[in-house]
């Protein structure tokens, strides 16, 4: 990785299982690889409903953005990742009581997800 690369890690989110890191400082931007509903302090998928899964996900995404040195209201950039849009309105709900900045979004809905959960965003966050 270059110079002007910084790789983002924290143990008080799930750990990256693949060829990949949690997060990446580029510049003055900060891109959080999308964030599944899985427990750091054990290890297992949150079960329960999608509002269950996105309160999980969005605290995941905290704990990375404080490692970063920032925080929820320096994300400029959702994509956000439903199994089922059906569950929109309750995901909404959540997202909204930690994305309180209101930044640009993507919502879709997928085929599937890993681990088959609920839900998964990715952000993007501006330290400048």
């Amino acid at each position: 990785m270059s110079k002007e690369l910084e790789i983002i890690a924290t143990k008080k989110a799930p750990a990256a299982i693949g060829p990949y890191s949690q997060a990446v400082v580029a510049g003055d931007f900060v891109y959080l690889s999308g964030q599944i509903p899985i427990n750091p302090e054990t290890g297992e998928l949150v079960e329960g409903d999608v509002s269950a899964q996105a309160d999980q996900v969005c605290r995941n995404i905290g704990e990375v953005l404080k490692e970063a040195g920032c925080g929820y209201e320096n994300v400029v950039k959702t994509t956000c990742f439903l199994a089922d849009l059906k569950d929109f309105a309750a995901f909404n709900e959540v997202y909204g009581r930690y994305f309180t900045g209101k930044p640009a979004r993507s919502c879709v809905a997928v085929r599937e997800i890993p681990k088959s959960v609920l839900c998964e965003v990715e952000v993007i966050a501006y330290r400048g």
